[in-house]
């Protein structure tokens, strides 16, 4: 039986429309299980079994439960990408709309705590082999945030508040699972952090 904490890694080629099929089965299979019971529900074999692939497999795709859960929480950040971009944030500045950007996603984990309690346990888990995953979501959290701010190309200055801003964003997540921070704390903290956002844009020309 494969060990969890294999560090080896599929070759990093597009996937078949078989493949991907297949990789969406499994990241599906680890989100239900993960809604139902948490970081200990979700359980390779069972996540084999629910999504119907051989374990062998499953390992081949994600070789530990944390690269899959972190990959799981890369995969909801796109879904609530997709959801902001059909409904985008009404702020009139770039700091109100990322604060009600992170806001609405802050309330999607909060309809699933169990869910979004193994996804934040996974990223702080997470060991060097899990880069390419955790990467992947810090740049989908970073695309969610740019395109609040309504920008294409930010400046390092922006893109140094955005970081501050993901890692405030992170860092009241883990404090409202937590059971230390209400919902009410963490807006204040997030639209806070945001107006860093007012500091960082480019002077006007004279």
């Amino acid at each position: 039986m494969p060990a969890e904490a294999s560090t080896s890694r599929p070759a990093s080629s597009p996937l078949t429309e078989r493949q991907e099929a297949r990789r969406r089965r499994i990241l599906h299979a680890s989100a239900q299980l993960a809604s139902r019971g948490g970081f200990d529900a979700v359980q390779m074999r069972e996540v084999a079994e629910s999504s119907q692939v051989a374990l062998g497999t499953l390992y081949r795709y994600f070789p530990s439960k944390v690269h899959l859960l972190v990959a799981t929480m890369q995969d909801q950040l796109e879904h609530m990408h997709g959801t902001l971009r059909k409904k985008p944030p009404a702020g009139d500045t770039a700091a109100e709309r990322v604060a009600e950007t992170l806001m609405r996603a802050f309330r999607a984990l909060q309809r699933e705590p169990h869910l979004a309690d193994a996804m934040v346990r996974a990223l702080t888990f997470a060991d060097r082999s899990v880069s390419p995953e955790v990467d992947q979501v810090s740049r989908q959290t970073t695309a969610i945030i740019l395109d609040a701010m309504g920008l294409a190309d930010p400046t390092p200055e922006q893109l140094s508040a955005v970081r501050v801003i993901e890692h405030t964003w992170h860092s009241a997540l883990i404090t409202w699972l937590s059971g230390r921070a209400s919902i009410a704390q963490v807006k204040i903290d997030i639209e806070t952090v945001c107006r860093l956002i007012d500091l960082t844009e480019p002077a006007p020309r004279t």
